[in-house]
């Protein structure tokens, strides 16, 4: 759990700085929806930090690495949609070793569906932008 919550707050740092800049640009649409994104995941953070202490665990503030912030949504949106299709997927092989936990097993079941619900945003963008192009689908977050 210390992974994901260190991960998790890493990329949610990045949703929110991500989600100003799209906000400063016109984009209010998808810089609220990167800003309301930030808060849900460190809600998972707090969950995942309150089950690692629950179980008796050490919670630690890891340090996370640099990532660049990408000023054209469009390649924004392409990035995070692959960086989600590999948590999925992660996630996916994870939950087959939670079975001996229940409580910890649902929580991060719910975790997954949430994760699938922005995944499914993403790659539902990815496909507006190519069938309407671009600059209207930028439009579309104005």
């Amino acid at each position: 759990m210390q992974f994901f919550a260190t991960g998790l707050t890493e990329g949610a740092l990045v949703h929110k700085l991500q989600g100003q800049i799209f906000k400063s640009q016109g984009f209010e649409k998808l810089g609220q929806k990167y800003v309301d994104h930030f808060t849900e995941e460190m809600e998972w953070v707090e969950k995942f930090y309150n089950r690692i202490m629950d179980l008796g665990g050490e919670v630690k503030f890891e340090a996370t690495k640099a990532r660049d912030l990408v000023c054209d949504p469009v390649e924004y949106v392409k990035a995070d949609l692959a960086i989600q299709e590999k948590g999925v997927e992660l996630l996916y092989k994870c939950m087959e070793t939670l079975h001996d936990d229940p409580t910890t097993y649902d929580i991060m079941k719910a975790y997954l569906a949430d994760e699938e619900e922005d995944l499914y945003w993403s790659q539902g963008a990815v496909e507006m932008m190519e069938k309407i192009g671009k600059q209207n689908w930028l439009f579309t977050q104005v």
